[in-house]
């Protein structure tokens, strides 16, 4: 919990106090992120064991500052609860996982996903939370990997050959938004040539 806190995915002690929900499943370990939440001044933290009972709390208290969502949810994808939940205008959201796969790892990213956690061993108590964690933050990820749902959808367009113009069209979006979107692409790639960032795309399995 304390390597999120120093990276920015919670607030620190010392933020303006804000809104959070826990779905997790195992109560111990819920118990423990609500506590910890608390005493890092959340206002209100409400708790979830399913997505299914995450969606009818998320109906009820609308949009929060946080969500916290174990990835491997009893009835459903913890990454697709928060991809939904974003759309909802839900700000941040934070998967616990206990696999570093990174093809799970790159649909968090591009469900929107604000943190991947990943213990290394599996989660069952509180306790592997202070042990060695892998984040994969999307201010911070390169390569394919870090790419938007977005960002991949402007590249599959251009691997047809498209002028922005036309992505534009297709994607009703501006063609200066599209030029904006390819400029984050080739940050996040390392090349600026359209040709070379479709060809990392299709490696990374990312467009046909």
């Amino acid at each position: 919990m304390t390597a999120l806190v120093d990276r920015g995915y919670l607030p620190s002690a010392r933020s303006a106090r804000f809104t959070a929900m826990v779905v997790i499943g195992r109560p111990a370990l819920r118990a423990a992120l609500v506590h910890r939440l608390r005493t890092l001044g959340a206002i209100d933290v409400c708790e979830a064991a399913s997505a299914s009972e995450a969606r009818a709390r998320a109906l009820n208290t609308g949009p929060r500052d946080l969500v916290i969502v174990d990835g491997a949810l009893s009835d459903g994808s913890g990454v697709a609860l928060i991809s939904e939940l974003r759309r909802r205008g839900w700000r941040r959201g934070v998967v616990l996982s206990p696999s570093d796969d990174p093809y799970t790892v790159r649909a968090a990213l591009a469900a929107g996903v604000h943190g991947f956690v990943v213990a290394q061993t599996e989660i069952r108590e509180p306790k592997p939370l202070t042990g060695p964690v892998t984040i994969v933050a999307r201010e911070q990820a390169t390569g394919p990997a870090a790419l938007s749902a977005r960002e991949v959808e402007v590249l599959h367009l251009v691997s047809q050959g498209r002028s922005n113009r036309d992505v534009g069209e297709q994607l009703g979006l501006s063609a200066l938004t599209v030029k904006s979107h390819l400029a984050r692409i080739a940050r996040k790639l390392g090349t600026g040539d359209r040709a070379e960032m479709v060809v990392l795309a299709m490696r990374a399995g990312l467009i046909d």
